[in-house]
Protein backbone atom coordinates (compact mmCIF):
# COMPACT_ATOMS: atom_id res chain seq x y z
CA UNK A 1 0.00 0.00 0.00
CA UNK A 2 1.53 3.34 -1.12
CA UNK A 3 1.16 6.38 0.97
CA UNK A 4 -0.35 9.39 -0.86
CA UNK A 5 2.69 12.33 -1.03
CA UNK A 6 1.42 14.96 0.90
CA UNK A 7 1.54 18.72 -1.11
CA UNK A 8 2.82 21.28 0.43
CA UNK A 9 2.15 24.97 -0.25
CA UNK A 10 4.65 27.06 -2.10
CA UNK A 11 6.40 29.09 0.43
CA UNK A 12 8.25 31.58 -2.20
CA UNK A 13 6.13 34.81 -2.58
CA UNK A 14 5.78 35.92 -6.18
CA UNK A 15 7.18 38.36 -8.21
CA UNK A 16 3.71 40.25 -7.92
CA UNK A 17 3.98 39.99 -4.34
CA UNK A 18 7.31 41.43 -4.27
CA UNK A 19 6.87 43.97 -6.24
CA UNK A 20 4.20 45.04 -4.73
CA UNK A 21 5.70 44.74 -1.21
CA UNK A 22 9.32 47.04 -2.87
CA UNK A 23 6.98 49.81 -4.26
CA UNK A 24 5.44 49.88 -0.64
CA UNK A 25 8.38 50.24 0.86
CA UNK A 26 10.36 52.38 -1.11
CA UNK A 27 7.32 54.64 -2.56
CA UNK A 28 8.59 55.35 -5.93
CA UNK A 29 10.83 53.01 -8.24
CA UNK A 30 11.87 52.94 -11.48
CA UNK A 31 11.21 50.19 -13.86
CA UNK A 32 14.99 49.44 -14.06
CA UNK A 33 15.23 49.80 -10.30
CA UNK A 34 12.71 46.81 -9.90
CA UNK A 35 14.14 45.14 -12.60
CA UNK A 36 17.73 45.05 -10.86
CA UNK A 37 16.10 44.04 -7.49
CA UNK A 38 13.96 41.39 -8.60
CA UNK A 39 15.30 39.48 -11.77
CA UNK A 40 18.38 40.96 -12.67
CA UNK A 41 19.94 37.79 -14.63
CA UNK A 42 16.52 38.05 -16.99
CA UNK A 43 15.25 39.71 -19.87
CA UNK A 44 14.69 43.25 -18.82
CA UNK A 45 11.17 42.89 -20.69
CA UNK A 46 10.08 40.18 -18.18
CA UNK A 47 9.29 43.04 -15.19
CA UNK A 48 6.65 44.25 -17.28
CA UNK A 49 4.65 41.27 -17.35
CA UNK A 50 4.84 41.28 -13.46
CA UNK A 51 3.70 45.06 -13.88
CA UNK A 52 1.28 45.26 -16.39
CA UNK A 53 -1.17 42.99 -14.27
CA UNK A 54 -0.52 45.03 -11.07
CA UNK A 55 -1.61 48.67 -13.00
CA UNK A 56 -4.68 46.38 -14.54
CA UNK A 57 -5.52 45.47 -11.06
CA UNK A 58 -5.78 49.26 -9.98
CA UNK A 59 -3.05 48.27 -7.30
CA UNK A 60 0.18 50.73 -8.83
CA UNK A 61 0.22 53.63 -11.03
CA UNK A 62 3.13 55.15 -13.16
CA UNK A 63 4.67 58.93 -13.65
CA UNK A 64 7.26 59.61 -16.82
CA UNK A 65 9.95 60.92 -16.00
CA UNK A 66 11.48 62.66 -18.95
CA UNK A 67 9.44 62.87 -22.44
CA UNK A 68 12.81 61.78 -24.32
CA UNK A 69 13.90 59.08 -21.78
CA UNK A 70 10.30 57.75 -21.39
CA UNK A 71 11.87 56.31 -18.15
CA UNK A 72 8.75 55.07 -16.03
CA UNK A 73 8.18 55.54 -12.08
CA UNK A 74 6.09 53.08 -9.78
CA UNK A 75 4.21 53.90 -7.02
CA UNK A 76 0.91 52.24 -5.14
CA UNK A 77 -2.62 53.60 -5.12
CA UNK A 78 -5.01 53.85 -2.70
CA UNK A 79 -6.24 50.46 -3.40
CA UNK A 80 -2.59 48.87 -3.42
CA UNK A 81 -1.84 50.57 -0.03
CA UNK A 82 -4.72 49.00 1.07
CA UNK A 83 -3.83 46.14 0.23
CA UNK A 84 -0.12 46.37 1.54
CA UNK A 85 -1.16 47.49 5.25
CA UNK A 86 -1.30 44.03 6.75
CA UNK A 87 1.56 42.64 5.19
CA UNK A 88 4.17 40.64 7.80
CA UNK A 89 7.75 42.36 5.50
CA UNK A 90 5.79 45.77 5.77
CA UNK A 91 4.60 45.63 9.50
CA UNK A 92 5.53 48.61 11.47
CA UNK A 93 6.80 50.74 8.54
CA UNK A 94 4.83 54.07 7.65
CA UNK A 95 3.51 53.59 4.48
CA UNK A 96 3.57 57.17 2.70
CA UNK A 97 0.40 57.60 -0.28
CA UNK A 98 1.64 59.80 -3.40
CA UNK A 99 -1.26 61.22 -4.56
CA UNK A 100 -0.63 61.53 -8.32
CA UNK A 101 1.67 61.44 -10.85
CA UNK A 102 2.90 64.65 -11.11
CA UNK A 103 3.62 64.51 -7.44
CA UNK A 104 5.11 61.47 -7.98
CA UNK A 105 7.36 63.19 -10.33
CA UNK A 106 8.44 65.99 -7.73
CA UNK A 107 9.83 63.62 -5.59
CA UNK A 108 11.56 61.49 -8.03
CA UNK A 109 14.90 63.13 -8.00
CA UNK A 110 15.77 62.31 -4.46
CA UNK A 111 14.04 59.08 -3.89
CA UNK A 112 15.18 57.28 -6.85
CA UNK A 113 18.80 58.48 -6.12
CA UNK A 114 18.37 56.91 -2.42
CA UNK A 115 17.31 53.58 -4.66
CA UNK A 116 20.40 54.18 -6.53
CA UNK A 117 22.49 54.14 -3.79
CA UNK A 118 20.62 50.83 -2.31
CA UNK A 119 20.88 49.20 -5.38
CA UNK A 120 25.39 49.49 -5.32
CA UNK A 121 24.48 48.02 -1.73
CA UNK A 122 22.60 45.09 -3.37
CA UNK A 123 25.05 44.60 -6.19
CA UNK A 124 27.98 44.51 -3.93
CA UNK A 125 26.48 42.19 -1.41
CA UNK A 126 24.95 39.22 -4.14
CA UNK A 127 28.89 39.42 -5.53
CA UNK A 128 30.37 39.41 -2.00
CA UNK A 129 27.45 35.93 -1.07
CA UNK A 130 26.50 38.67 1.91
CA UNK A 131 22.82 38.67 3.37
CA UNK A 132 21.13 41.84 1.56
CA UNK A 133 17.89 41.70 0.43
CA UNK A 134 16.09 44.57 -1.19
CA UNK A 135 13.79 45.30 1.67
CA UNK A 136 16.84 45.93 4.14
CA UNK A 137 16.92 49.47 2.62
CA UNK A 138 14.23 51.63 4.63
CA UNK A 139 13.79 54.91 3.66
CA UNK A 140 12.91 58.13 5.50
CA UNK A 141 13.16 56.63 9.30
CA UNK A 142 12.28 59.48 11.56
CA UNK A 143 13.38 58.96 15.47
CA UNK A 144 12.21 61.95 18.48
CA UNK A 145 14.35 64.41 19.77
CA UNK A 146 14.34 66.41 23.12
CA UNK A 147 13.37 69.34 22.07
CA UNK A 148 16.31 71.83 23.17
CA UNK A 149 15.80 74.43 20.50
CA UNK A 150 17.07 72.29 17.56
CA UNK A 151 15.03 70.40 15.77
CA UNK A 152 12.50 68.07 17.28
CA UNK A 153 13.36 64.97 15.14
CA UNK A 154 15.97 63.47 13.08
CA UNK A 155 14.60 62.32 9.24
CA UNK A 156 16.97 59.64 8.03
CA UNK A 157 17.12 59.23 4.17
CA UNK A 158 17.40 55.38 4.69
CA UNK A 159 18.34 53.20 7.34
CA UNK A 160 19.94 49.37 6.12
CA UNK A 161 20.87 46.65 8.03
CA UNK A 162 22.90 44.21 6.32
CA UNK A 163 24.95 40.70 7.46
CA UNK A 164 28.14 39.91 5.81
CA UNK A 165 29.10 36.15 5.79
CA UNK A 166 33.14 36.46 5.66
CA UNK A 167 35.82 36.58 6.88
CA UNK A 168 33.11 36.36 9.62
CA UNK A 169 29.68 36.52 10.31
CA UNK A 170 28.87 40.31 11.49
CA UNK A 171 26.03 42.56 11.25
CA UNK A 172 26.14 46.00 10.34
CA UNK A 173 23.21 48.90 10.30
CA UNK A 174 24.06 52.14 8.95
CA UNK A 175 22.04 55.50 8.58
CA UNK A 176 22.32 56.82 5.13
CA UNK A 177 22.45 60.98 4.51
CA UNK A 178 21.95 61.30 -0.16
CA UNK A 179 23.08 64.78 -0.66
CA UNK A 180 22.39 65.82 -4.41
CA UNK A 181 24.13 69.41 -3.49
CA UNK A 182 20.36 70.88 -3.00
CA UNK A 183 21.20 72.28 0.15
CA UNK A 184 24.59 74.56 1.12
CA UNK A 185 27.30 72.46 2.48
CA UNK A 186 26.78 73.90 6.24
CA UNK A 187 23.48 72.28 6.32
CA UNK A 188 24.44 69.61 5.10
CA UNK A 189 27.09 69.33 7.79
CA UNK A 190 24.84 70.20 10.97
CA UNK A 191 23.02 67.17 9.88
CA UNK A 192 26.34 65.27 12.22
CA UNK A 193 25.22 67.67 15.00
CA UNK A 194 21.72 66.07 14.63
CA UNK A 195 23.00 62.59 14.68
CA UNK A 196 25.20 63.55 17.48
CA UNK A 197 22.72 64.42 20.30
CA UNK A 198 20.15 61.60 19.04
CA UNK A 199 23.60 59.46 20.27
CA UNK A 200 23.05 61.31 23.43
CA UNK A 201 19.52 61.70 23.94
CA UNK A 202 17.95 59.69 26.93
CA UNK A 203 14.26 60.61 27.68
CA UNK A 204 13.64 61.17 31.42
CA UNK A 205 10.88 59.14 32.99
CA UNK A 206 8.23 61.43 34.77
CA UNK A 207 8.35 61.21 38.42
CA UNK A 208 11.78 58.91 38.68
CA UNK A 209 15.28 60.71 38.53
CA UNK A 210 17.66 58.47 37.13
CA UNK A 211 20.82 57.07 38.08
CA UNK A 212 24.10 56.90 35.71
CA UNK A 213 23.38 53.36 35.60
CA UNK A 214 19.80 54.08 34.83
CA UNK A 215 21.34 56.44 31.65
CA UNK A 216 23.39 54.08 30.27
CA UNK A 217 20.83 51.42 29.41
CA UNK A 218 17.74 53.61 28.28
CA UNK A 219 19.39 55.66 25.59
CA UNK A 220 16.39 56.60 22.78
CA UNK A 221 18.64 54.67 20.40
CA UNK A 222 18.71 51.37 21.93
CA UNK A 223 14.44 51.06 21.54
CA UNK A 224 15.66 49.89 17.99
CA UNK A 225 19.52 49.04 17.48
CA UNK A 226 21.30 47.09 19.68
CA UNK A 227 24.47 49.50 18.47
CA UNK A 228 24.27 52.97 17.01
CA UNK A 229 24.26 52.59 13.36
CA UNK A 230 27.54 53.79 11.60
CA UNK A 231 26.14 57.39 9.60
CA UNK A 232 27.31 56.95 5.98
CA UNK A 233 27.24 60.47 3.71
CA UNK A 234 26.58 59.87 0.06
CA UNK A 235 27.22 62.28 -2.11
CA UNK A 236 26.38 63.06 -5.97
CA UNK A 237 25.02 65.98 -8.58
CA UNK A 238 28.41 68.02 -8.77
CA UNK A 239 31.89 68.18 -10.01
CA UNK A 240 34.18 66.11 -7.96
CA UNK A 241 36.11 69.31 -6.61
CA UNK A 242 32.59 70.54 -4.96
CA UNK A 243 31.76 67.11 -3.61
CA UNK A 244 35.45 66.92 -2.21
CA UNK A 245 35.14 69.82 -0.94
CA UNK A 246 32.10 68.92 1.12
CA UNK A 247 33.13 65.39 2.15
CA UNK A 248 36.29 68.45 3.63
CA UNK A 249 33.64 70.33 5.29
CA UNK A 250 32.10 66.92 7.44
CA UNK A 251 35.49 66.15 8.59
CA UNK A 252 35.99 69.71 9.71
CA UNK A 253 32.48 69.95 11.69
CA UNK A 254 33.65 66.18 13.00
CA UNK A 255 37.06 68.23 14.04
CA UNK A 256 35.52 71.16 15.18
CA UNK A 257 32.26 70.83 17.21
CA UNK A 258 33.08 68.82 20.68
CA UNK A 259 29.64 67.38 21.05
CA UNK A 260 30.58 65.40 17.30
CA UNK A 261 33.98 64.49 18.28
CA UNK A 262 32.38 62.77 20.92
CA UNK A 263 29.94 60.52 18.72
CA UNK A 264 32.98 60.24 16.21
CA UNK A 265 34.66 58.01 19.08
CA UNK A 266 31.88 55.65 19.35
CA UNK A 267 29.92 55.64 15.77
CA UNK A 268 32.24 54.92 12.38
CA UNK A 269 31.52 58.41 10.06
CA UNK A 270 32.20 58.02 6.52
CA UNK A 271 31.29 59.94 3.15
CA UNK A 272 31.39 58.57 -0.53
CA UNK A 273 30.74 59.61 -3.95
CA UNK A 274 27.43 57.92 -5.37
CA UNK A 275 28.99 57.09 -9.00
CA UNK A 276 31.74 55.49 -6.98
CA UNK A 277 29.68 53.22 -5.31
CA UNK A 278 28.20 52.47 -8.41
CA UNK A 279 31.51 51.77 -10.17
CA UNK A 280 33.75 50.02 -7.95
CA UNK A 281 31.35 48.67 -4.67
CA UNK A 282 30.68 50.14 -1.61
CA UNK A 283 33.01 47.46 -0.01
CA UNK A 284 36.36 48.87 -1.74
CA UNK A 285 37.96 51.92 -0.78
CA UNK A 286 35.76 54.51 -2.03
CA UNK A 287 34.77 55.85 1.75
CA UNK A 288 36.51 59.14 3.35
CA UNK A 289 36.51 58.51 7.04
CA UNK A 290 34.92 61.99 8.94
CA UNK A 291 37.50 61.39 11.85
CA UNK A 292 40.87 60.30 11.93
CA UNK A 293 42.60 60.39 8.83
CA UNK A 294 41.20 60.67 5.66
CA UNK A 295 42.88 57.05 3.67
CA UNK A 296 39.87 55.81 1.88
CA UNK A 297 38.29 52.51 3.28
CA UNK A 298 35.45 50.80 2.63
CA UNK A 299 32.52 50.79 4.60
CA UNK A 300 32.77 48.63 7.23
CA UNK A 301 36.32 49.42 7.94
CA UNK A 302 35.06 53.04 8.78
Amino acid sequence: MTTAAVIQPDSSDTYAHQALALIAQHRLLATTQLHQMLMPHTPSKKIHKVLVPLRTDGLITRTVLGARSGLQAHFLTPAGLQTVGDWPELRGRHLDLITSPTAAALRAAHALTGVRAHLAFLADARRRADEYQPLDWTPEVTHRLPDTGGEDRLVADAVFHYTATTPRRRHYRAFVEIDRTTMSSERLSRKLITYARLHDYTPQQAGRRQTVADQAATYAWQRFYPRFPRVLFILTGASRTTLTNRITDLRRMTADHELVTRFAAHVPLGAAVLEDLEERGPSNPVWTPLAGDAEPRGWMEL
